[in-house]
Parts: structure tokens; C-alpha cells; sequence
């Protein structure tokens, strides 16, 4: 067998590939092997007829057709293999001569990973953030904790700034009562802006058991666009005016939060769990750091499958991420500057898949370079640890990891984490 490999874009390539007789007669004898088995001929049972005989009762145009196939099949696999290329897609295959027994030259093209010029990975500059935890960063949580048993005490003076207050309230436009404007007991603490601008402050200065009215108009940039801009009043009933007071920071207030016995004691264990906090996104964004800046430096084609494949990925996630918010891809694009979808697609999402796939691609030639590769226990550790995070909920989730291709990928992805933990470690020294 004979290959010559042309590459006819960056990232696609054209084998010629040429097959003597030898192959041809390998080929055929496979062919034989496999229609065989269904032949009938008297004097034999099915799936026994000796090959000589076979030959002599099976159709030739279906020898030569199956023959014909199993010598492309093995020729393609062989030799993308033997030239050290991996292909994207199907091969597209395309026979230029074939004479039976004797010669056989074809065409396979396909898109396939190209090589990678990797940078130095071993003289990165990014460093690792010191993390550091100052007096307000405990004093943050305290003041949560604090919060958490915050005491609420009725009050007949007026509401202020910081009260917690209790509401009737509906909000008509035109006279007309509009939706999502209207809610009973609400309980509202001043000063969080909760609501579009002046609400808060026009309860400011009311008792409780006062009915009012506020006008007010909607910020022109309001996510519902039938409101945005929108003049509008509020009835609103006063209920209650709570006024809250957090509890003082002693060693009872410590015995609250946890076992602990001193407020000493607290702000210790505070301390620990943000530096452990911190140190992990020092971590992440050195993992990030590193990654980007090899990116950078390393050179590669993009193949444009695997930019497609990407750009999917992200759509599919914008729009289970704005499902979720309750926002609709319309209201997304107008809010980000956007004139279309399409715009979207070529401004934003394509140059976040194509970081993606570059990072991808330098990271994978990373993994050889570096050696790095799992153990087959440790794969199998990890589909379990997932079948018992996520299987147990989803039947549909626990049938995916029993797919051998969705198995290929947990493994390239803990190839992956493996070789940015090791780039890690040559900078964290």
C-alpha cells in the first residue's frame, strides 16, 4: 500500500492511496469469509461452505462490491493511522481506478486535528494571587451571620431607612392594574432597592395603617420592555413598620452560629474557611492565567467543525441560562447591543468558541508532551462518582454513562484537568 498525504486547507487533508494485488487479495478473502455465511450450496451446511466452493456460487458483482468495500475500509483506517492523523469526520472517499485482483487508487479527504506548535509551557509568567483575609473580610460574614438572627420589634413612629415594613401594594398603568405589579404582606426592607426607583423612599416618612399613592415612571433600560419608560402609580397599604436590630457580637451570639465558645473562636473558623475560599480561586484564576497566556504564545489551525460544534455549545447554554433567568434571547441581544442573532453569533459566541477550541487543541498536545494519561480504575471511579451525583435523579443521565463515547469524554476531560494541574505546578514554586 502506497500514501501520499496532501493537505489542501490548514486543517484538512487528501490521501492518495494506492493497493496492490496483495491487499486486493486479502480483501477479497474477507468478502468471501462474510457472504459466505449465508450461502446455501447442497452437500454443505450454512455458514460451512468451504471458501474454494463459495467462490464458485457467490455473485461476482457482489464479491467485487463487497471486496471492493473492505479494501477501502481497512486502506483509510490504516493509513490515517500509520500518517498519524485524526480525523474530524467520515472520510470522504472517492475511487479513481479499480481493476479487480490487481490495482486499486482512491482518494479519502477529511478534516482532521492539526499540529500544534506549542509554546514554552515552562516559562509562563502568570503567578499566583496571594490570598489574603483582612479584618472587614470576617466582618462581612459576621455581619451576615448577625442578620441571620436579626430581632424584629412592631413600632408606631414613622418608617425609615433600614425598617423592615409590611405591604399591600398594586401598580396600575392607565388606571389599569398590570401584571407582576400587585402582592399582600410583602415584607420590604428599606434601603435594599428592591423596587424601581422611588418606591422605597416614598414609604420613607409613613406610619403603619396609612394607605397612599405613588407616582412613579419605570427606568427607560427596564428589562420588560412593555414597562420600560412607563408612567405609573402605586397604591400602596402600610401594615406594619418593623424595626430590626441586630444581635451584639459576644460569645453568646458565637454559641449561636456553631459550636463554638468564644467570639474568638468564631472569627478564627471565619478566617480558615475564607482563606481556604480564597486560595481555590487563586487557583482558578491561575489555572485560567496560565492556560490563556500558553494560548497565546502557541500556534494552531482552527478546524472549523470543531468551531461549529462549539458555537452550538454556547448557544445552548445562553439559552438554558436565560430560560432560567426568565429573559428571552430577543431581550438579551437588544440589552447587549445586538442587531440580530446573526450578529450575536459572529460578534460574540464564535470568538468564545474559537478560544475554546484553540485552548483545546494547544492543551491536548500539552497532555503528550507531558505524558499524561488516567488509569482505567480511575475512570471507572469517576463514572461512578457521577452515576451517584447525577444518575440517582436522572434516569436519562444514568443511561448516558453507560455510552462508551460519552465515557471517551470524561476521559479526555480528566486528561485535560490533569495537564492544567501539572501546568500549575511548575508555577506555583
Amino acid at each position: 500500500m502506497k500514501t501520499n498525504v496532501k493537505y489542501t486547507t490548514d486543517t484538512k487533508v487528501e490521501l492518495t492511496i494506492t493497493l496492490g494485488a496483495k491487499e486486493l487479495e486479502a480483501a477479497e478473502q474477507v468478502a468471501l469469509k462474510k457472504l459466505s455465511r449465508d450461502l446455501k450450496v447442497p452437500g454443505f451446511r450454512k455458514g460451512h461452505v468451504p471458501l474454494a466452493v463459495a467462490q464458485k456460487n457467490i455473485d461476482p458483482n457482489a464479491l467485487q462490491e463487497q471486496t471492493l468495500e473492505n479494501a477501502l475500509s481497512k486502506a483509510v483506517a490504516e493509513s490515517f493511522l500509520g500518517e498519524k492523523l485524526q480525523a474530524l469526520e467520515r472520510p470522504a472517499v472517492e475511487v479513481k481506478k479499480f481493476v479487480p485482483a490487481q490495482e486499486l487508487e482512491f482518494t479519502a479527504e477529511a478534516e482532521v486535528v492539526p499540529p500544534v506548535k506549542l509554546g514554552d509551557y515552562k516559562k509562563l509568567k502568570s503567578k499566583r494571587e496571594e490570598a489574603k483575609v483582612t479584618a472587614a473580610d470576617v466582618d462581612e460574614i459576621i455581619q451576615r451571620m448577625q442578620e441571620n438572627f436579626v430581632e424584629r420589634k412592631a413600632v408606631k413612629r414613622e418608617a425609615k431607612r433600614g425598617d423592615e415594613v409590611i405591604i399591600d401594594f398594586t401598580g396600575k398603568k392607565d388606571d389599569v392594574a398590570f401584571e407582576g405589579g400587585s402582592a399582600k404582606d410583602y415584607a420590604l426592607q428599606l434601603g435594599d432597592g428592591q423596587f424601581i426607583p422611588g418606591f422605597e423612599d416614598g414609604i420613607v416618612g409613613h406610619k403603619a395603617g396609612e394607605t397612599f399613592s405613588l407616582d412613579l415612571t419605570f427606568p427607560k433600560d427596564y428589562h420588560a420592555k412593555d414597562m420600560a419608560g412607563q408612567k405609573v402609580v402605586f397604591d400602596v397599604t402600610l401594615r406594619t413598620v418593623n424595626e430590626l436590630t441586630l444581635p451584639e457580637v459576644n460569645d453568646e451570639f458565637a454559641a449561636k452560629c456553631g459550636p463554638f465558645t468564644d467570639v474568638k473562636e468564631l472569627k478564627s473558623d471565619i478566617k480558615r474557611e475564607i482563606a481556604a475560599q480564597k486560595e481555590r480561586e487563586a487557583t482558578e484564576k491561575l489555572k485560567d492565567a496560565l492556560v490563556s497566556e500558553l494560548t497565546e504564545i502557541s500556534k494552531v489551525a482552527l478546524p472549523e467543525l470543531l468551531i461549529e460544534d462549539q458555537m452550538r455549545s454556547i448557544e445552548q447554554d445562553m439559552m438554558q441560562n436565560l430560560m432560567y433567568r426568565s429573559v428571552t434571547l430577543e431581550s438579551y441581544l437588544e440589552t447587549q447591543k445586538f442587531t440580530d442573532r446573526d450578529d450575536w453569533l459572529k460578534r460574540e459566541v464564535r470568538p468564545a468558541a474559537e478560544k475554546r477550541v484553540k485552548a483545546g487543541l494547544i492543551l491536548a498536545e500539552l497532555s503528550k508532551v507531558l505524558e499524561i494519561d488516567i488509569s482505567r480504575d480511575e475512570l471507572a471511579a469517576q463514572i461512578e462518582q457521577m452515576k451517584l451525583q447525577y444518575g440517582a435523579k436522572d434516569a436519562k443521565v444514568a443511561k448516558q454513562l453507560e455510552n462508551p463515547d460519552v465515557h471517551r469524554d470524561i476521559a479526555n476531560r480528566m486528561i485535560t484537568d490533569k495537564t492544567v494541574e501539572k501546568l500549575v505546578e511548575y508555577h506555583s514554586n
